[in-house]
């Protein structure tokens, strides 16, 4: 099988967020299971390629105003995976990949319109896949070019699309008349396609013409079918229920284990945690915390500051929480009022509340490694990564139930020995003050402490069992192709 993969960032070439992990790490798992897997990305100014070479001198891409001419670049071979650029530096060769600091480039819609045409496009040349794989809005016209404007196109007779939903918060929305900008026909400006509360959004168009559908957590699958979650979308998501799968992001336990991590104090594992006491230590040392403090409890916070990661809810009873016996150590930064928060209880509590307003990987590292407890209280979370982390340290984690914190961790059983962290519902301080307060509470019990540390330890979150659930619906997809089924399931919905 070959899947193309189609999305605006990826490690190493480029990256903003979680997304470019995504796509850094899943189409490798998935060229090692055996299949024909390439990835097209923009070429943006901080996209470094070595021996790039011209692999399709000129496409063109239609616009209302005037044609433009775009061309794609090899960046080789990569375990497996061929790599693509299209290059057009008017729209791509910019300091940032989506904006600058005072918002949105005005362009966005015509950019990622043409990177879409131009993966199609080229396509047709490298190679045109069985299943293309669209992340996120950016990519999101590539399912909807495939149903409509290309629809007849025999090239594409045989191929499918599978997109994933990262967070559906961001959705594309632009102008009406940017349809015609870009050459696509005013029918799609309906509630069935494209049409979003008097915008045009790239995301709905892909909900309603991608012939499969996921999203990066099994809960958060069902939470973004709901009013509180789905961002206005959620009755076209009912409606695509059936072809709609959650699947928890991997992480990369190369980078992120205590056997092989090349920023912490000592290495260990579930059989042997004596070097976890050295990382905690050195941990506080980092921090400037006295060191005679190691018996007490660390709690972790590595985030950004704002309130969809329910630093609300600590800002309501951290005061209260500063009475604990306990040590909070946060690195992150983010909205102004909670760096302000922050900066305050660490002077009002130097010995309990210690902070770094930054972006510091070997920290974070650090804070994975040393503490006892990680604590993510968002107030939704589409999957999350810290934690799976934590579990990985033995750093036990104290979430939320909901999005992937939900599905990545087991509520401690302290009768049966079974789960592997702290989980609460309600989205409220108390709720937060107590869950916290019963994690305090089973810390005390040092043996049963570490066998809760080695439920987690055990836990395997890697990108091959992450890559086994996508290709079962690659193959479901194209099977239901085969069928002819695929068209009414790819149907737009209202």
């Amino acid at each position: 099988m070959h899947v193309v993969f189609a999305a605006s960032e990826c490690v190493p070439f480029s990256k903003t967020g979680g997304l470019a992990d995504v796509i850094g790490a899943l189409p490798n798992a998935i060229a090692s299971a055996g299949h024909q897997v390439s990835v097209y990305l923009p070429r943006y100014r901080e996209t470094k390629l070595e021996h790039a070479e011209t692999v399709v001198r000129s496409i063109t891409i239609p616009f209302d105003d005037h044609y433009r001419f775009c061309s794609v670049l090899t960046g080789g071979n990569h375990s497996g995976v061929d790599y693509f650029f299209v290059e057009y530096p008017q729209y791509f060769d910019r300091e940032g990949l989506y904006g600058t600091p005072a918002g949105d480039y005005p362009d966005n819609a015509e950019r990622f319109a043409l990177f879409a045409r131009a993966v199609l496009e080229a396509s047709k040349i490298l190679g045109v896949p069985n299943i293309f794989h669209c992340h996120d809005w950016q990519s999101a016209l590539v399912p909807v070019l495939l149903r409509t404007q290309y629809a007849e196109d025999p090239a594409f007779r045989d191929a499918t699309s599978v997109f994933t939903i990262h967070n559906i918060g961001y959705q594309g929305l632009f102008a009406p008349d940017t349809l015609p900008l870009l050459t696509l026909p005013w029918d799609l400006f309906t509630i069935a396609k494209m049409e979003f509360f008097g915008q045009v959004s790239f995301l709905k168009g892909a909900l309603a013409y991608a012939d499969s559908l996921t999203t990066v957590s099994r809960k958060y699958a069902q939470e973004i079918q709901t009013t509180e979650f789905g961002f206005g979308l959620e009755g076209v998501l009912r409606d695509r229920g059936s072809s709609l799968v959650g699947i928890v992001n991997g992480v990369d336990y190369d980078e992120w284990s205590p056997q092989t991590d090349k920023f912490i104090a000592a290495r260990y594992s579930a059989e042997d945690l004596t070097g976890k006491a050295r990382c905690k230590q050195d941990l506080l040392a980092s921090f400037g915390v006295n060191k005679t403090q190691t018996s007490l409890p660390v709690i972790g916070i590595v985030s950004r500051f704002a309130a969809q990661k329910g630093f609300d809810l600590i800002a309501q009873v951290m005061d209260r929480l500063a009475r604990e016996e306990m040590i909070f150590v946060v690195l992150g930064s983010g909205d102004a009022s909670y760096e302000e928060m922050f900066t305050r209880l660490s002077k009002q509590y130097p010995q309990k509340i210690a902070v770094k307003i930054a972006y510091d990987n070997e920290l974070a590292h650090k804070i994975e490694a040393g503490s006892d407890m990680f604590l993510m209280p968002s107030k939704y979370e589409p999957c999350g990564l810290n934690q799976i982390y934590s579990l990985k340290y033995g750093t036990v984690p104290i979430v939320r139930a909901t999005g992937g914190l939900d599905d990545t961790i087991d509520s401690w059983e302290p009768r049966t020995r079974k789960g592997t962290g702290f989980k609460f519902s309600e989205y409220s301080g108390e709720a937060l003050l107590r869950v916290i307060k019963q994690a305090l509470l089973a810390f005390r019990d040092q043996a049963s402490w570490r066998e809760l540390m080695r439920n987690g330890m055990s836990k395997d979150f890697s990108w091959n069992a992450s890559a086994r659930e996508y290709i079962r619906v690659y193959e479901r997809t194209r099977q239901s192709r085969i069928n002819g089924a695929a068209h009414a399931m790819a149907k737009p919905v209202g």
